[in-house]
């Protein structure tokens, strides 16, 4: 398989263009509750993308890097939802059988809009964990196309393009803030920031029950955790693969942790002054601002990324 480089992330964008949305840049200029210690802030919609989130990049970019004789025996994956809704988007295009195991901590609701797109759900497990070894174990043996979430560098290239658009619309920006589950997004697009803009700063959010790169950071390894506590589904996997720590280890500043009352109340401030719909991961950036997890310098130009949709902040 391909390494993930700037190039190849240059080449998704053309590839899948096509099939996803260039999601808009939003000033956050509150009306009511303003963020402590941000003066600049931009948020950056991809909870608006196709299939609502970021992921859509990540399945379009892998499933049209497929042979055609590969492609139609069908693709397969395991998700927090976010990204079996992107590979059901992506079979739907494709017009080939997709099939989604999952975990017992994820919604009904995902499930049924991932039979809304045409896919087969498998719920297989107590977390991403499982179903994901379920996941594989089925396409060895129906030799099916498995498609990773995150440790897959057609799947990081595709969520690099996240860091080309940012770049583009605002290049006078100095912070990403980026939600971390398994580490795909913020590989993608740390990669692509810090090889145009190598001042640029990285900054990982993961939530409190679900630490994987914070502690595989401190440790200098990957750690897997042994148990996860967090209603943050999509921010859930027990730990990292080598080729997301390695981009991470090499292109990220910092990675910060929030707890689910705070993604809960970022997911309302965003529906309350943005009239954004947001899950709590999709939220995860915006509360390390309002936790002051991260505090950006005066005159800071912060883009928090949006990555997305859901209920959390209407409850």
């Amino acid at each position: 398989m391909a390494a993930l480089t700037l190039e190849a992330i240059q080449a998704a964008r053309s590839r899948i263009a096509p099939y996803i949305r260039h999601t808009p840049l939003m000033p956050a200029r509150v009306l009511k509750q303003s963020l402590p210690q941000v003066d600049d802030l931009w948020l950056k919609l991809d909870c608006l993308q196709v299939s609502g989130s970021f992921k859509a990049r990540g399945a379009m970019n892998a499933l049209l890097s497929l042979e055609p004789e590969t492609l139609k025996r069908g693709i397969i994956t395991a998700s927090g939802g976010n990204h079996g809704l992107a590979i059901a988007y992506a079979g739907w295009q494709a017009q080939v059988p997709a099939t989604i195991y999952l975990g017992q901590n994820v919604p009904e609701a995902k499930a049924q809009k991932l039979e809304q797109w045409g896919a087969t759900v498998v719920f297989e497990g107590a977390d991403w964990d499982e179903a994901n070894q379920a996941a594989q174990a089925r396409a060895r043996a129906d030799n099916l196309t498995y498609i990773h979430p995150f440790a897959d560098a057609r799947v990081m290239a595709g969520q690099g393009t996240l860091a080309l658009e940012i770049l583009a619309d605002l290049p006078e920006v100095d912070t990403l803030l980026v939600a971390i589950g398994g580490g795909g997004l913020i590989s993608g697009v740390s990669l692509a920031a810090k090889t145009l803009r190598p001042d640029i700063k990285v900054i990982g959010v993961e939530a409190t029950g679900a630490p994987t790169l914070h502690h595989s950071l401190q440790a200098n390894q990957i750690v897997e955790l042994a148990t996860l506590a967090t209603r943050a589904n999509t921010l859930a996997p027990r730990k990292t693969e080598p080729i997301n720590f390695e981009v991470i280890r090499n292109h990220v500043d910092d990675v910060v942790l929030v707890t689910d009352a705070q993604m809960q109340a970022a997911a309302q401030w965003l529906w309350f002054e943005m009239g954004l719909a947001t899950e709590l991961g999709g939220a995860a950036t915006v509360a390390a601002l309002m936790a002051a997890a991260y505090v950006p310098q005066p005159q800071e130009v912060v883009c928090a990324l949006v990555c997305g949709a859901g209920t959390d902040g209407m409850a």
